[in-house]
């Protein structure tokens, strides 16, 4: 055994092999070891060659062959393996179990994994830590996350892989509080925290939407000195950005030594969210510079940013680079139609979105609001009636950008009863930006009382942008009454937009006049 493991180069590892087959010496142990050198040396397919000549093949040598599959990539075949191997009535042991629920866990084959769990229970191997952590990995990458909890309180012994599997999943499933109440009882535990558990913690605090939370959890990996991988770090440089945290995001990518793919496109991706359009491109180029090449995040970033500047030729540019070097899709076709439309190349947006062969909602949403930015009221509408044709269901977004459509062109009477059956037939009830829209396609057509009269009727306070789009329909129509009215409840809100301070004053100096 010990030789083949010296094994390192296919001339020795045939040597050897053809040495054991003389001196008669592969016994089940031996023979483990040779599928499991086969696989390291010349690969699966000779390892499975080898696997098929064995004698005895006994469970270790599946075993072996199983590591083989799945070390390969291949958990379909792994799971063939596994029936194959009840079928000869072989009576597998806790790693054949622990294997053939990782194979599970790669295809997310939950059906499958109950079958495996309900063999690994009537065993006797539910109590096995590898065993349990592999059903707990499964159940929690499948979103099962009650069997999960199942699983891990009936562990007697729990591990590190364990604590860290209930925290990343449910985490990674949206459930921010449950998994930092698992982080509480692990401490109580006495059980120490690696990066894996902290990265899942981190991103709980993306999902809540609680920097705070996430920058204690920084300070809790400097203080335990817990180990910072990439991933951590990655994940730390994420929470940032996505909350505008942009100078504490770059002060952590600064003292990064291993930045990977993902580091750098949450930097673009972060700056090109914030508005920080050109820093966005200037990232962009640098982690070209630095031998990385973008990927789709990074690529659809910096084409919001070239929206954002009007810097066509440079989104230009980027498309070559997308039919280059990556499949055109849906996210890069709608990306791409968004940055056509808003540096003005309307035409080449439609030709593109045409060519986009499986369009979600979003994608017919980003084609419906650029319409309606270059006043094509018409077109939006004859584009929405398209979709509701298709599977695509429209969505919040998709009757924002139609009533935006609609009050661009000022088609008071088709966004009437469009918002109307919004409510009515698409069971979608307002937000604030729904009412923002109909409120500027009234104020915009002049009828002021109207668009008072529904803000009035509003379910919840209206927020700066529906009081904003009245009050600009005050001013331009000189309606000095109620545009006072409105402009006293603006400055009172306080907004953030200087704008609308200005927008109040013409206000009050027109009704001075």
């Amino acid at each position: 055994m010990a030789l083949l493991k010296s094994c390192k180069t296919p001339e020795a590892l045939r040597q050897t092999h053809a040495h054991l087959l003389v001196t008669q010496s592969l016994d089940p142990v031996c023979e483990a070891q040779l599928v499991a050198s086969y696989a390291g040396v010349l690969g699966l397919a000779h390892a499975r060659q080898a696997f098929l000549s064995l004698p005895h093949k006994a469970l270790a040598s599946w075993n072996a062959l199983l590591v083989a599959c799945i070390g390969h990539g291949q958990a379909r075949e792994a799971l063939d393996l596994y029936a194959r191997a009840l079928a000869r009535s072989l009576r597998p042991d806790s790693s054949t179990y622990t294997l053939a629920l990782k194979a599970c866990t790669r295809l997310l084959a939950h059906e499958t994994g109950l079958m495996v769990h309900a063999r690994v229970a009537k065993c006797g191997h539910v109590r096995d830590v590898f065993v349990g952590s592999g059903l707990l990995n499964l159940y929690a990458k499948c979103s099962r996350l009650c069997e999960a909890r199942r699983v891990f309180d009936e562990m007697t012994k729990r591990d590190l892989v364990s604590w860290t599997s209930m925290v990343t999943g449910y985490s990674q499933n949206g459930f921010g509080n449950e998994a930092f109440a698992v982080f509480r009882e692990m401490e109580y535990e006495g059980v120490r925290a690696d990066s894996v558990v902290m990265v899942g913690l981190v991103q709980a605090c993306t999902n809540l939407g609680v920097v705070k939370l996430g920058s204690s959890i920084h300070g809790y990996v400097i203080r335990r000195d817990i180990k910072v991988d990439v991933v951590l770090e990655t994940s730390l440089v994420d929470l940032y950005v996505k909350f505008g945290f942009l100078e504490r995001a770059q002060r952590m990518f600064d003292r990064m030594d291993d930045r990977n793919l993902v580091s750098w496109s949450a930097m673009v991706s972060g700056y090109a969210q914030n508005g920080f359009a050109a820093d966005a491109i200037s990232f962009f180029i640098e982690m070209q510079e630095e031998g990385f090449s973008p990927d789709v995040v990074a690529l659809v970033s910096v084409l919001l940013a070239c929206s954002h500047l009007g810097l066509l030729h440079h989104g230009k540019s980027v498309h070559c680079f997308v039919m280059k070097t990556l499949e055109f899709d849906v996210v890069s076709g709608t990306a791409l139609v968004d940055m056509y439309a808003k540096c003005g190349s309307l035409g080449k947006a439609h030709v593109l979105f045409d060519q986009i062969s499986s369009r979600d909602a979003i994608a017919w949403n980003a084609m419906i609001s650029s319409y309606g930015m270059h006043g094509n009221g018409e077109a939006a509408l004859s584009l929405f009636t398209q979709m509701l044709e298709t599977p695509s269901k429209p969505d919040h977004a998709t009757f924002a950008s139609l009533l935006s459509a609609c009050s661009h062109a000022g088609l008071v009477e088709e966004g009437m009863i469009w918002f109307d059956r919004m409510v009515r037939e698409f069971h979608i009830s307002p937000y604030e930006k729904h009412y923002a829209c109909l409120v500027d396609l009234l104020a915009r057509a002049g009828q002021l009382e109207k668009a008072y009269n529904i803000i009035q009727s509003m379910e919840f306070e209206p927020g700066i942008s529906v009081w904003g789009a009245l009050l600009a329909g005050c001013r331009n129509y000189k309606e000095t009454k109620l545009g006072v009215l409105i402009a006293k409840i603006v400055c009172d809100l306080k907004p953030d937009d200087p704008g609308m301070y200005a927008l109040a004053s013409n206000v009050f100096a027109m009704a001075k006049r």
